[in-house]
């Protein structure tokens, strides 16, 4: 639940920075559409790493399975980008890879700091 409500509004303001950052390009005439575009493409991602959790009750297998969606997603958004900008799909997949498992890394940790430091039992 915290990640499906984290996960929207995540969404909802990616959408908005990117309405105000179209917007101010001035060269771009659609900033709505563009803020739709990247709103859909967030909840969509949202739902897809939140998505075990629905299906299996064994926290740990809803956590392999999330991150196994998250690398997919970075395949699949790396390959894009890879092709429409000719660059090194090995190379990029692996920084970001990297990046994105360390900083979920870093956010467990400081989860599990907050848990223990507020005594918050879950």
């Amino acid at each position: 639940m915290a990640g499906l409500i984290t996960g929207i509004a995540a969404s909802l303001s990616m959408a908005t920075s990117e309405y105000l950052s179209t917007k101010s390009e001035g060269h771009i005439k659609k900033p709505f559409k563009a803020a739709v575009y990247t709103g859909t493409a967030y909840v969509i991602t949202v739902l897809f790493l939140i998505f075990p959790y629905f299906v299996f009750a064994d926290p740990l297998l809803c956590l392999s399975f999330t991150l196994l969606n998250a690398v997919i997603v970075i395949f699949i958004f790396t390959f894009y980008i890879s092709v429409a900008k000719e660059i090194s799909f090995k190379n990029r997949f692996s920084e970001m890879v990297l990046i994105s498992l360390g900083i979920a890394a870093l956010t467990f940790l400081i989860a599990f700091v907050i848990k223990i430091f507020l005594n918050v039992e879950v």
